[in-house]
């Protein structure tokens, strides 16, 4: 059983939606954690987020200003520490595309930077932070993060003797987090019209508190080197446009450079290491530190087919207009109406 009370935490973009939310789930259920480390470069939303966080009610919060592209400072953060959460990136993929050394520093290099002080300070669990646009990526933002997957797995390697575990969880588009559709469509609609990519656009869902469920499960049953990727459900683009603006119209512009049709979290070579739990699929390491057989036998898991992949256009979970609608009150905006 998971439990975080007394362990000293250090989560890297901690002023994301995705950071907010991990530290909000962290106070509720482990409210004698010793340390929440906020790692992040921008003062501004640092100052905001500790408006929320008063040190006079939460004495173990700290605001650490800093890059994950600066690794002494990072060392610097990481000290005492047990356990990193990866969350800072640059995501924008447009911007990616136009700005691509900067994407590279912060998400490769950040990477390393991120490994090299877990290994460094005594750091016992890292868990970081991937996307489904880092399988099979066709745009930059999704190739650096395949390149990010790949050092925080290969980093189980060399880990030597420390008690210290390297793993990742892969996710799709979080419901309502800033710059993804939802709250796009809802400031669109009040000019009657809803910009469509593709008529045939899918992406997968998920909200923040499953994608922070998804860590603490990382944090509990990860052995290194694993990528989870959770079982979630698919929507259309089309019906969150319905669910939002049903009176709007739906107006075709194209699809956005380096964008996909349809997200894939697990490629079909990636069938040769998945194995599937109840809740998740798992891509092992191609070369494990352990056997897959007993790992099978500790979470009643079996192996994927050959050929097996998980796509948001072919997946057999979709939500329908009035799930997306509550899926919106639920997680983006209580007082959603249409």
């Amino acid at each position: 059983m998971l439990d975080l009370n007394g362990k000293s935490i250090l989560i890297t973009g901690g002023t994301g939606s995705f950071g907010k939310k991990f530290v909000e789930m962290v106070y509720d259920r482990f409210p004698q954690v010793k340390r929440v480390v906020i790692y992040s470069r921008d003062e501004l939303k640092q100052f905001e987020m500790s408006q929320y966080y008063p040190q006079s009610m939460y004495k173990s919060i700290r605001f650490f200003i800093g890059d994950v592209r600066d690794g002494e400072r990072l060392k610097r953060a990481c000290e005492n520490i047990d356990i990193i959460i990866h969350a800072a990136a640059l995501k924008q993929v447009p911007a990616a595309e136009y700005n691509p050394m900067e994407c590279i520093k912060t998400n490769v290099f950040g990477a390393e930077n991120v490994i090299n002080a877990a290994l460094d300070c005594g750091v016992k669990r890292v868990v970081a932070l991937s996307t489904d646009k880092a399988a099979a990526p066709i745009n930059l933002y999704g190739a650096t993060k395949l390149c990010s997957d790949k050092l925080f797995v290969a980093a189980n390697n060399m880990k030597g003797l420390r008690d210290l575990r390297f793993s990742v969880v892969r996710y799709g588009n979080v419901i309502g987090s800033r710059g993804s559709v939802v709250p796009f469509f809802l400031e669109k609609r009040k000019d009657g019209v809803l910009p469509i990519t593709h008529a045939d656009m899918t992406r997968f869902n998920i909200s923040l508190e499953d994608g922070v469920e998804m860590v603490f499960h990382a944090l509990e049953h990860a052995w290194g080197g694993e990528i989870f990727v959770p079982k979630i459900p698919s929507y259309r683009i089309t019906d969150v446009a319905e669910a939002i603006g049903p009176d709007c119209e739906q107006k075709l512009v194209g699809i956005r450079p380096g964008e996909k049709l349809h997200e894939e979290m697990i490629t079909e070579t990636d069938s040769l290491n998945t194995v599937e739990t109840e809740r998740y699929y798992v891509i092992t390491p191609s070369t494990p530190t352990w056997d897959v057989d007993d790992y099978l036998k500790a979470f009643n898991g079996k192996r994927a087919e050959i050929g097996f992949k998980y796509n948001s256009g072919t997946n057999t979970e979709w939500l329908t207009v009035e799930q997306l609608r509550d899926q919106i009150r639920e997680h983006v905006d209580p007082d959603f109406e249409v």
